[in-house]
């Protein structure tokens, strides 16, 4: 979670922003709060997309589907707007990490009995979305948000509108949407998709939780390499416990008639004795994670509305003139090289850069480009959803980057809040995180002078002495169900699962990426100097050049200091481009925590300040900067692994 900035909204529709949750290939989502106090998750369309009508009537109809999905165990749609000129879509929001960041930052791979509870949970929720007439197509880590109660599922449909977008922005029949690793081979072979495509995902999900690696690998050597491994070889399995590992194996089956169905995966998980109404009958997470989620829940509940945020009411928020409004029914760089990472292997060259989007008001950001464009964040292993030509998924720990990286990127130490969080569709019988209230439905605003977004809203208080009670509330729902955890199973999976390389630890090095990890390259920096937090070893600028088929890459990264939540990293990126042109990005990330004990710095997603062409520059993903023995400064991306070396300037 990040602070709001300069050209971020303050209001969209009628939610105040809070906080800047994530971006992807549609856009970027917020944390916002409803009239009535009810905190949601709030996703804006990017510009360019909106600008393409095909795309809008896609939206509109995946926002209407998905508004039917009901049941415990998904994200609901609480509102949108599809007719706005920035399209938007509200859901509800829940205080959990993403699974992604529990078993690739916080705790590693989970024990069995986690991941039994968890298919039995994404199985109902499976069954949820087909019963509303939609394939998910898109089940990834990053798409399943852990709570107390199990898992809850996002993103269900809506990332099909992608794919009425291909790299030139036109309609393309067959386009592929989801994200490589976690992909199904008929998706790979342009096939028809059916809910058995969701089995395979699921399996693939299973498999990431059970052992923290992808059951057919990483796109480091190339993401059509991957995509053959899905289509023609065998899962990797190993690690997979035995008690699943049976299930597993089923639901990765190539011929989808030959995968269970979704009852058939809720016997084998024993769900009946379980799951029920939407939550676990018994602890079902170890006792680090549900302490995490109780400290979470108390973080949320003392975030407030931006400093003056209400109080410049004739100014309308960054954005393009205002569009027709109306009430809506009831992300990524491809595989060429990125302006800030080097390219893989046969993914070397940019493609050509295309005409810019249609100017914005003069004090908006820039949004990141159509899919398929190279960016600052955009290595072939770290895109959320993919169409047809994008890249991969994050690598998983304990499978280390190979070959030349295309984006300086490693797992980290779990940045201070994860990074999307959405739903909790129903009041559950026990709430955590104490509700606040129902959304009512909301029609236009009033046409006019309003931006895109709608028009602000006064600033409402919080009772002191209600937040105070949620806090309390928070704080023994998560010791008592910690201690509850503790006692069930501090004799079963969770010691084994410890015995694993957990998230301070690391299993190799990649033969190209010479020097010892981060987590052991602890040494070498010295205090912080007054006015931040940042060790004085880091600051200055420390450059870099990449060689590929295109000709030379050069980067430039700037640090200088500032505490949590400022602007301390500016990279510059030029280099030559596919078509013969060349590229000029300039981009900056904000510090997320103070530098742990070995001084690394946890860097947010990236934005984009200077885009020449526009099109050729796209935010990155959240970055560990890490100061090694010799001298030289470390990249890492934390969601993918890959990872980039800078020296001194």
């Amino acid at each position: 979670m990040e602070k709001l900035g300069p050209g971020d909204p303050q209001q969209i529709g009628s939610y105040r922003l809070l906080a800047r949750l994530g971006a992807g290939g549609m856009g970027h989502v917020y944390l916002a709060r409803s009239e009535r106090g009810r905190t949601v998750a709030v996703k804006l369309v990017r510009e360019e997309l909106a600008a393409q009508e095909e795309f809008r009537e896609r939206f509109r109809q995946e926002v209407q589907a998905a508004r039917r999905v009901g049941g415990y165990w998904t994200a609901p749609v609480l509102d949108a707007d599809t007719e706005a000129a920035v399209p938007w879509v509200a859901t509800g929001y829940v205080a959990g990490p993403s699974l992604q960041q529990v078993v690739g930052h916080d705790h590693g791979a989970l024990p069995e009995r986690t991941v039994r509870i968890l298919a039995a949970g994404l199985a109902h929720a499976l069954k949820d979305i087909h019963a509303a007439g939609i394939v998910h197509r898109d089940l990834k880590p990053s798409n399943v948000l852990v709570t107390i109660d199990g898992p809850r599922v996002i993103d269900f449909g809506i990332a099909r509108a992608l794919e009425t977008v291909t790299d030139g922005g036109l309609t393309r029949t067959g386009a592929l949407v989801g994200s490589p690793g976690f992909m199904a081979p008929e998706q790979v072979r342009g096939d028809r998709i059916t809910p058995a495509c969701d089995v395979f995902c699921l399996g693939s999900v299973l498999a990431y939780a059970a052992t923290g690696a992808l059951p057919f690998g990483t796109a480091n050597s190339g993401v059509h390499a991957l995509m053959f491994r899905i289509a023609q070889e065998e899962p990797d399995l190993d690690g997979v416990p035995e008690g699943i590992a049976d299930l597993v194996r089923d639901c990765l089956r190539k011929d989808p008639a030959a995968r269970p169905s979704l009852d058939r995966v809720l016997e084998r998980t024993g769900a009946d004795d379980t799951v029920a109404d939407g939550r676990a009958l018994d602890p079902w997470l170890p006792s680090a994670l549900v302490a995490q989620l109780g400290r979470h829940a108390v973080r949320l509940l003392e975030t407030e509305d931006p400093q003056g945020a209400g109080s410049a009411e004739g100014a309308d928020p960054p954005g393009p003139p205002a569009g027709r409004r109306g009430s809506g029914p009831g992300e990524n760089p491809g595989p060429g090289p990125t302006p800030e990472h080097a390219p893989a292997a046969d993914e070397a060259s940019p493609r050509p850069a295309l005409p810019p989007a249609p100017a914005a008001a003069p004090a908006a950001t820039p949004g990141p480009p159509p899919p398929g464009l190279p960016g600052e964040g955009g290595p072939v292993n770290h895109l959320p959803t993919m169409v047809a030509g994008q890249g991969a998924p994050p690598a998983p720990r304990r499978l280390p980057a190979a070959g030349v990286p295309p984006h300086p990127q490693v797992q980290a130490p779990p940045p201070p809040h994860p990074a999307y969080g959405y739903p909790q569709q129903h009041p559950q019988p026990h709430p955590a995180y104490g509700g606040l209230g129902s959304t009512p439905p909301y029609g236009p605003p009033p046409y006019g002078t309003t931006p895109p977004y709608g028009p602000p809203q006064p600033q409402r208080g919080r009772d002191g002495r209600s937040t105070a009670l949620l806090v309390v509330i928070a704080l023994v729902v998560a010791l008592a169900a910690g201690g509850s955890v503790y006692a069930l199973m501090q004799g079963g999976g969770d010691d084994r699962a410890d015995d694993r390389p957990g998230p301070t630890q690391s299993t190799g090095t990649s033969p190209t990426t010479p020097g010892p990890s981060p987590t052991t390259s602890q040494q070498g920096t010295s205090p912080s100097p007054a006015g931040g937090t940042i060790p004085a070893g880091y600051l200055g600028t420390w450059t870099t050049t990449i060689d590929n088929a295109e000709g030379e890459h050069s980067r430039s990264l700037t640090l200088q200091q500032g505490e949590p939540g400022d602007t301390v990293l500016s990279l510059v990126a030029d280099g030559p481009t596919k078509d013969g042109g060349t590229y000029h990005c300039v981009f900056e990330g904000r510090l997320t925590a103070e530098p742990g004990t070995g001084g690394a710095l946890s860097i947010g997603p990236s934005t984009v300040k200077v885009g020449q062409p526009r099109t050729a520059c796209t935010p990155g993903a959240a970055t560990e900067v890490t100061l090694l023995p010799d001298g030289t400064l470390e990249r890492v991306n934390t969601s993918s692994g890959e990872r980039l070396t800078y020296t001194r300037q």
